[in-house]
């Protein structure tokens, strides 16, 4: 008799095993399906159209600049067939292109120097500054007398 309720026990404590593995896989994929639900609404509620504002943004300079690299590369490559008609060297080319380069990098720094000048004129024009010292107010004159130093004001109010 006891070896059947010992082996009734651990077929039943196999079953309850059993069933809680079952039962923590299900809780697990309720979680997980609650976290993918929770991404899914997110993602719903999300400003699709300001998204595709910056995106089209994006793109429209992406294509400028690209357009702008064409046309660079077409008036090059036209300058490149004249010469070689003309029967300019490899040096004098490679003297164009670094004095090409060099003007467009001045190009951009007198550009971003420009950038940077506005930001700080409005930034300065921005600050409203109050001169304290020296404002030429308070400045003695022979007829009027000089106000007391901070000594003098201690000695008064005692």
């Amino acid at each position: 008799m006891s070896s059947d309720n010992r082996s009734e026990r651990e077929r039943l404590k196999e079953e309850y095993k059993a069933h809680y593995r079952k039962m923590r896989a299900t809780k697990e994929r309720l979680e997980q399906t609650r976290k993918k639900q929770n991404i899914v609404q997110a993602l719903k509620n999300m400003d699709k159209s300001e998204l595709l504002d910056s995106f089209d943004n994006f793109l429209y300079s992406v294509k400028h600049k690209l357009a702008s690299v064409e046309a660079r590369l077409d008036i090059a490559m036209n300058n490149l067939a004249d010469m070689e008609g003309q029967g300019t060297s490899e040096q004098q080319l490679d003297e164009e292109m670094k004095q090409t380069k060099a003007r467009e990098t001045l190009r951009q720094v007198k550009t971003e120097m420009g950038l940077l000048y506005q930001e700080i004129e409005q930034q300065a024009g921005s600050i409203h500054v109050e001169k304290t010292i020296g404002s030429g107010e308070e400045e003695s004159s022979p007829d009027k007398p000089a106000s007391p130093t901070r000594s003098e004001r201690t000695k008064e109010e005692r």
